[in-house]
């Protein structure tokens, strides 16, 4: 874990968005360096209560871990994705700089169009594809804007993809329902990216804060922060299952066929490369996330722990 109450002494370190899977693996990593809110505490969906939430707590390190992320549901309700994804953090960093307290954000590889073969830089054009994605380029810009009027603006903004954790509703525990349930699967097989554990997301944040704050002048910017490697969801899948076995996991699972993904229909449009290139993290702040792989095998260990943990509660 990393140690930031030496920076902030007598005020906290408060995570937004407390009960999603980054903001869960923020408050374990601080500890009692943090206050994590949730949606309850701090409601995105209405941006105009959020400075008052703030001041009340007088952070001196402020982490957005919350957002709108029902991707198919944002094409039905993109001003509500707006809101939450957009307006809601241009709010939250104005307070941030007007108070010189530096901002963390996180946004996402759905910014980018999804084509070609090669990881995006982040200094690449963006076109989203859907109203999740535009909601979320949106706030990029919001928190850019806002920067722009204050001298003391610090943030960082951290690109990710296809995150998980051993709690969420996510893709790792769907699969492990489904391999369960079902002796034989179909899993998309064309979309590309990095399968990135929401641990490491919270670890490397908290790492690369860190380091900003040492530097002479803080690093702020945007950065891509994702697992190392990369896999299809079909790979993904298969690996799941492999590691499960390993854990003496049952599963019924015992064949998964790749499929494309015109076979699975979506409301919103997903992108078929999600591959985002980590160098500028590695540049600024000599981290490199270790592989999508071992982070796996890592989760899964978790999740086994933590399932073995309950049921001795209820036994």
């Amino acid at each position: 874990m990393v140690d930031l109450t030496s920076t902030v002494p007598k005020a906290p370190v408060l995570v937004l968005g407390a009960s999603g899977q980054v903001g869960r693996a923020l408050a374990r990593r601080l500890g009692d360096a943090c206050v994590a809110l949730t949606r309850r505490e701090a409601d995105l969906a209405h941006p105009e209560t959020l400075a008052d939430i703030l001041a009340s707590y007088g952070p001196a390190i402020i982490i957005n871990a919350a957002a709108y992320t029902a991707v198919d549901r944002a094409e039905e309700e993109p001003e509500q994705a707006h809101t939450i994804n957009a307006i809601a953090p241009a709010e939250i960093a104005a307070y941030a700089f007007r108070h010189g307290i530096p901002f963390v954000h996180y946004s996402t590889d759905y910014v980018f169009p999804g084509k070609g073969t090669t990881a995006y830089q982040e200094d690449d054009a963006t076109a989203p594809l859907n109203a999740y994605g535009k909601s979320k380029l949106a706030g990029e810009q919001a928190i850019l804007a806002e920067a722009a009027k204050h001298q003391r603006a610090h943030y960082l903004i951290f690109r990710t993809c296809w995150v998980y954790d051993e709690l969420g509703k996510n893709f790792l525990n769907t699969m492990l329902r489904l391999g369960r349930e079902k002796e034989t699967l179909g899993v998309v097989s064309d979309q590309i990216g990095a399968p990135t554990y929401a641990g490491d997301i919270a670890e490397y944040t908290l790492k690369a804060l860190a380091s900003a704050q040492k530097q002479p002048n803080f690093p702020s910017g945007i950065y891509h922060l994702c697992n190392q490697g990369e896999t299809s969801w079909h790979g993904f899948a298969t690996a799941i299952f492999d590691s499960a076995r390993r854990h003496n996991i049952p599963l019924s699972v015992n064949v998964v066929n790749p499929i494309d993904s015109s076979a699975f229909p979506t409301l919103a449009t997903r992108p078929e490369n999600s591959r985002l290139s980590s160098a500028k993290l590695a540049q600024t702040f000599d981290l490199t996330l270790p592989t999508w792989q071992d982070a796996l095998n890592r989760c899964i260990t978790a999740k086994q722990k933590q399932d073995a943990a309950f049921m001795e509660q209820i036994a």
